[in-house]
């Protein structure tokens, strides 16, 4: 069975992904943290960021998602900090890779408005709408918000005992509750005034979930993708893939790809990976196979 794709997504007035949009697009993860949880993903050096936004760029991103401050527990970083992480970063990626989109994750309306001047095109607020300004503050400068599900877990907190109410829905109860809270979130971003086209979904695996809920997750992306709005999925060697396989952050890639290739195949419209490369490379198979993208070449028994 193929499942129709979620809408695409556009940004700067324009849409987003290759192969005319018929293929999903790539988010690569550019950290701006000393810290991250993989080890690969920590660029907190300005040349190192720089070099990874433009290797992002020649394996086949179109969006870089910068970060400065890591998701999980660890030091307080102060909005301050918080800015002087990004913002520069955000003026040299605008400055150096005109055609790269340029994301930031932070939850803070604050940094929002700072990097929204500083040219970024996306807020990836991955805290749910825990600052309710958020919103506002991509309306007001045309740019495009991400809607996230954290089971209403407070910034940089890990998720204990999580539960979720069966329902009389023949879906499993978390499933009901990520399509519910993402409907209502991605409402009240058009309402503020986000362009719908730019408004993005994630059902953010790992964020107040354990492993059977993410699994969940990734097996009904094609619900998800029935919403109306493009869906992110945010798999890249989260804990999800490391618990199901018993592997460390290094040694995730198989299970992220085959994660990948399911919900793409499902629907998935936006990829955030920290292996660019690979990622495309699947995508673009799992294009292929739904029949949206033909081969780059068919030579084999045709001549």
């Amino acid at each position: 069975m193929t499942f129709p794709p979620s809408p695409r997504l556009w940004l700067r007035g324009q849409p987003v992904g290759t192969h005319d949009g018929m293929a999903p697009s790539i988010m690569a993860i550019i950290n701006r943290t000393p810290d991250s949880f993989f080890e690969g993903a920590r660029q907190f050096d300005d040349v190192t960021a720089l070099q990874a936004a433009e290797t992002a760029l020649a394996e086949g991103a179109q969006i870089v998602d910068i970060g400065g401050v890591r998701a999980g527990g660890g030091p307080i970083i102060t909005v301050e900090e918080e800015l002087r992480r990004v913002v520069p970063f955000v003026l040299r990626v605008r400055e150096l890779f005109p055609e790269l989109l340029v994301s930031v994750d932070t939850w803070r309306a604050e940094v929002a408005r700072e990097v929204a001047a500083a040219g970024a095109d996306l807020i990836n607020d991955t805290w749910a709408g825990h600052d309710p300004d958020l919103v506002s503050v991509a309306a007001e400068n045309g740019i495009g918000i991400v809607c996230s599900h954290t089971g209403n877990m407070t910034p940089r907190t890990d998720p204990f005992r999580v539960t979720y109410p069966p329902t009389s829905h023949s879906l499993p109860g978390v499933v009901v509750d990520v399509l519910d809270t993402l409907r209502a979130s991605a409402e009240r971003a058009v309402q503020a005034g986000v362009d719908p086209r730019s408004v993005i979904i994630d059902p953010t695996h790992d964020f107040g979930k354990n492993t059977w809920h993410s699994l969940q997750l990734v097996r009904h992306t094609h619900e998800l993708a029935s919403v109306g709005f493009p869906v992110l999925m945010a798999l890249s060697r989260k804990d999800f893939v490391g618990e199901t396989l018993d592997l460390p952050p290094h040694e995730r890639l198989e299970g992220t790809l085959a994660a990948t290739a399911i919900a793409a195949w499902q629907g998935g419209r936006v990829f955030r990976a920290h292996d660019v490369q690979a990622t495309r490379r699947v995508l673009d198979m799992v294009a292929a196979m739904r029949g949206d993208i033909p081969p780059q070449r068919v030579t084999r028994a045709v001549r």
